[in-house]
């Protein structure tokens, strides 16, 4: 098995690769299977439908006019499972596509996405626990870590995804879950400062039956380690989890399955796992690595 688990496209408001490109690339590369998660972001965007309208974004900034900008906005529920299902009928002979999300979820917007998947939980296959802001403070921009200190920041986040764990169950896995390092200017924070929170959410994925993800886009971003890291990685196998995805993180076609088989390589020949995961409605399926 050969498999990409972390894709988005045109329905992902920081993406403009079709569904057709990243499909035909992917069969190009010989994946069996493959799963669009694009972007659910509550508390910075709103929903296509909200009457309270949406906010668009040109070269100059936010703006409430539309003209000659690109929406910032979650997906278009509606529109994105009807192309997955033409996108299956189409090229489902050749590959096996997956519909999933990717819930960039806070403590405060927990209720928001409650109801996104009990309106949406039978034409899911896979949803991903990511947590891209804290408090709808950005890591990318920095607005989050502005005034706290590496430790201060460090912790915060993690005590985050702790909290928001404990109310929301209907994930399949935790995404990137060290993403802060990606955008942590003062360099890598030492793993034994936060080991014991890590564990802890470990701990209670474990529990509650989810799983994690390895996130390739490590290598692009030129990180120095797998994201999570190895260290990271090793614990969820020594606690007993097993629940394991791998994706690419791909906005264009460009990333599509990058640096999956090297992640592969990693988890059986340096951390010991034998097995990584794929998922079919919200069910996971193991695959002998």
């Amino acid at each position: 098995m050969y498999a990409d688990y972390h894709l988005h496209s045109e329905f992902s408001d920081d993406s403009g690769e079709s569904m057709e490109n990243q499909i035909a690339r992917a069969i190009e590369l010989g994946l069996d299977e493959m799963c669009f998660t694009d972007h659910v972001d509550y508390g910075i965007k709103k929903d296509w439908d909200d009457p309270r309208g949406i906010q668009w974004r040109g070269g100059d900034g936010m703006s409430s006019s539309a003209d000659e900008m690109s929406p910032l906005a979650n997906v278009n529920y509606p529109e994105y499972f009807a192309k997955l299902l033409r996108m299956r009928a189409t090229f489902g002979s050749k590959i096996s596509i997956r519909s999933g999300l990717e819930f960039g979820i806070q403590s405060i917007t927990v209720q928001d996405y409650e109801k996104l998947f009990t309106k949406y939980r039978n034409e899911l296959d896979f949803v991903l626990f990511s947590m891209h802001q804290v408090n709808n403070q950005e890591f990318w921009n920095q607005q989050f870590q502005e005034g706290k200190t590496q430790q201060e920041y460090n912790e915060q986040y993690y005590n985050e995804i702790m909290k928001t764990m404990k109310l929301f169950r209907n994930y399949s896995v935790l995404a990137h879950l060290d993403l802060l390092v990606r955008y942590d200017r003062a360099g890598i924070y030492p793993f034994e400062k936060v080991q014991d929170i890590i564990a802890e959410i470990l701990k209670q994925a474990i529990t509650d039956g989810k799983g994690i993800e390895v996130n390739t886009s490590s290598w692009h971003y030129g990180l120095s380690d797998t994201q999570p890291s190895r260290k990271i990685l090793k614990l969820y196998k020594d606690l007993g989890g097993k629940i394991i995805t791998v994706g690419s993180d791909a906005h264009s076609t460009k990333y599509l399955a990058d640096h999956i088989k090297d992640a592969y390589a990693i988890l059986k020949d340096e951390i010991g796992f034998t097995e990584f995961t794929t998922f079919d409605h919200m069910k996971p399926v193991f695959h002998t690595l």
